[in-house]
């Protein structure tokens, strides 16, 4: 039986476009498939696990606080 199925769009970075290229060139799947899996593999690891062990893919900081962070890393 066939599953019912709904176009998603999203404006993504063009590094992400290209590891996403190259990903579905390299594994011979497609660009849907690839999205709807890592949105499954992403929205369980966000239920099954404790909020404080998930780290965002970026994180936002002020000028302030990245030159704090970076006096840090030169030490």
């Amino acid at each position: 039986m066939a599953q019912a199925r709904t176009q998603i769009s999203a404006y993504i970075s063009e590094e992400t476009k290209n590891l996403v290229e190259r990903y579905v060139r390299a594994r011979g799947v497609k660009k849907g498939f690839l999205v709807e899996s890592a949105l499954l593999h992403h929205l369980q690891a966000l239920e099954k696990l404790p909020a404080d062990v998930i780290i965002p893919p970026r994180l936002v900081v002020s000028r302030k606080s990245g030159e704090a962070i970076l006096e840090q890393l030169e030490l």
